[in-house]
This record gives C-alpha cells, structure tokens and sequence, in this order.
C-alpha cells in the first residue's frame, strides 16, 4: 500500500484523525506536497459529507474542497479489530493529526502519551478549540471564537450588528498553524530522531490572527471597535464609490496618496498640512474623503481602477467569487485543479524542484479500506 508520490513531503505517512475542517485542510496541504495521508473516518463519515447544498454529483462541495490526495478508512473504534488497526496505523506513521477534544482518544489507546511509548518518532498534532486547561470541554467551533475572540466586534457596519467573517476564518488559521507546527516538529525530529506533541487550539491561532488589534490591544491598551471597511491606521483604505458603483482605493504610503492625487487631478491635496502625512490623513478623514468621492463621481469603477493600477496606486472591484477565480486565470495563477472529475483550488504554494501533487480525487467513504487493513495485517 505504500504510496510512491513526488513532492517535498514524499515518503511521510499521515494519519489524519481529524474531520470538518481545520484539521482536513492542514493534511489536504501536507497530501498535496506529497505526504501519504490516510483518512480515519467512522463508519457514519466526516461531518462535511452531509455539510450541503452546494453539490456535485450529490456530494458536498465543502467535503471535496478539503480532501484530496487522502485515502479513506472507516473504522469503528468500539469495535476490537477496528481499534487495532487504528492502533497500528498510529504505530507505523510519521505524523498523527486529531481535532477530538482533549482527552477523547485516551480511552482508545491513540492520546499522545500512548502512541508515542509506541512511536517515538510520532509527531502528533492536536487541534481543540480552546486548549487542554479550563476550556477543554469547550465545543471547537469557529463562529463560537469569531464571537469570543473579538472578530466579531470588529466586523460590520459601526453602528449596525457584529457580523461573522464570511468563512471559518480560524479554522483555516488554525490548520496552517498546525501544518506549520508539524513541519517544524518533522525538522527537529530529523536532527534528533524524536517526535514530540504539537498542539494548536483554535482561540489562540484567533488571537494571533487578530495582529494589529490584539497588539493595540495588549501593547497600546486600546480595544478596537467596529469601522465597516475603514481601517484604523490608514486613509484612504477602503471602498470610495464611483460612477458606477464602490473600487477599493488604497494610499499604504505618503508616495502612493501622491500618485493617488495626481491621477484624480488634486495635485495640491499632498501638501495640505491636513493629509500630507498618513497619519494627517487618518486624522482627518472626514474632510479628505468628500474630496476623493468628488473626482471618484466623474469616472466608472473600471476606468479609474485601470488607470490608478497603471500609476502604481493600489486599488480593487470588489469582485464575487467567480470574478476572483476569473482574474486569477488572466492573471496566469491557474487557480483551478481537476483530480479525478473534480475540480478544485490549486495549493497555494509553488515550488522550483518539488511541485504539489494532484494525484487522488476525495475519496469516498472507506474507499480504500480494504486495502488498508490488509496492510495493517501484514
């Protein structure tokens, strides 16, 4: 059953006990850079099988964006001969990956401690949604910590309703922290021939996903609030609307608001002792705003958006998903994948020598269980 793959992670076996999606997408990563991941599931499935509509071909879009390259078994961990090749998995593997809550594979035998008298070379990264102290009973959802977290006070009209992020925001965080976690723990274990425990729990990605407003927060003691899609530090950062509708327009620099003025025809904007400095600008935003919206008025959103882009000043259409994936394409990004029959988004990552592998559609349930326990047997 040994898989014989390419990339930089070719030769890593992976067990991946982990179901939704923070740990499915860290070992989606891993799969694609060539490690052999075998998909633990129960015999009911992981969850995002049933997470519909969208579909295709009956099957759950979500399920399919975050588990390719995998091979599945279902095992019953109840039952004695399932829980050994379970155990057995975990004894042979390189990397063990599980998103249970603290403490719920110890019954089973597959907890840390357990697995690596077994294993020492293990890496075992666990992912819970608030750690293994006094919030280790906790459900690890993502909208949960979007809530407890602070993004939601931060999301959304200033004097409307908190909002949640348009994804699972960290969920996603936390799978990239993990994969981090387990690629660092692979290297140390190449200079000593130990593995060790990673744990990533899904407040703390959350925390450090936060940036700008948890340091203004534990470094300058300032709480942010909710600014719609202003931004705290700089202006302009955010929607300006045209002719024809909102184009993000961008001033990061003192330079970028100077080309930004030449292109609307406000030469004496930038030595107005009002905006001629970023933080002159963000002061005083109110008053610089109506005059950007003025010239903003006299042009579609296209039109500007090719000419201040062609001027070095950043700016955007605000896009639906299609038109995102769509630029990607013109671009050159080759955004999309085909595995099997199924599409999905290409991994992130370019490699020179080592390029991602696109090898195995997502698999059905216990799709290769067969095969996987004889050669647990053997």
């Amino acid at each position: 059953m040994v898989q014989h793959s390419t990339g930089p992670l070719a030769g890593l076996l992976v067990a991946d006990f982990s179901r939704i999606l923070a740990g499915p997408y860290a070992t989606m990563l891993l799969a694609d850079l060539g490690a052999q991941v075998i998909k633990v599931e129960s015999p009911g499935g992981d969850d995002t099988r049933t997470w519909m509509p969208p579909t295709r071909d009956g099957v759950s879009t979500y399920y399919l964006g975050i588990n390719r390259n995998k091979r599945s078994v279902a095992l019953d961990l109840k039952k004695a001969d399932d829980l050994a090749a379970a155990q057995e998995l975990a004894r042979r593997s390189d990397v063990l990956i599980e998103n249970f809550r603290p403490g719920g594979l110890t019954r089973f035998g597959l907890d840390y401690d357990t697995v690596a008298a077994n294993n020492e070379k293990i890496v075992y990264a666990s992912i819970s949604g608030f750690g293994t102290g006094a919030g280790k009973d906790f459900p690890g959802y993502d909208l949960m910590v979007q809530a407890i977290s602070g993004l939601m006070s931060l999301t959304g009209d200033p004097d409307g309703s908190p909002y949640r992020a348009g994804i699972s925001v960290f969920d996603v965080m936390a799978g990239l922290h993990a994969s981090i976690g387990i690629l660092a723990a692979l290297h140390h274990r190449g200079d000593t021939g130990r593995g060790q425990h990673v744990e990533v729990n899904l407040l703390s990605s959350a925390l450090s996903g936060l940036v700008n407003h948890s340091s203004g927060y534990v470094a300058g003691g300032t709480v942010p609030f909710r600014m719609g899609n202003a931004h705290p530090s700089l202006f302009p950062y955010e929607p300006l609307p045209t002719a024809d509708g909102e184009l993000i327009v961008i001033a990061g620099n003192d330079g970028q608001f100077r080309k930004l003025c030449q292109v609307l025809d406000l030469p004496g904007l930038p030595d107005d002792r009002r905006f001629g400095r970023n933080q002159d600008r963000t002061a005083n935003r109110e008053q610089l705003r109506p005059l950007l919206v003025e010239r903003l008025a006299k042009r579609t959103k296209d039109e500007w958006f090719r000419d201040l882009l062609a001027a070095g000043v950043p700016c955007a259409p605000i896009n639906t998903i299609d038109g995102g994936v769509a630029l990607a394409e013109e671009l050159g990004l080759d955004p999309v994948v085909t595995v099997g029959e199924v599409p999905g988004v290409r991994n992130p990552i370019t490699f020179s020598d080592t390029p991602a592998r696109y090898e195995l559609p997502p698999p059905g349930l216990d799709e290769h269980g067969e095969e996987i326990r004889a050669w647990l047997k053997n």
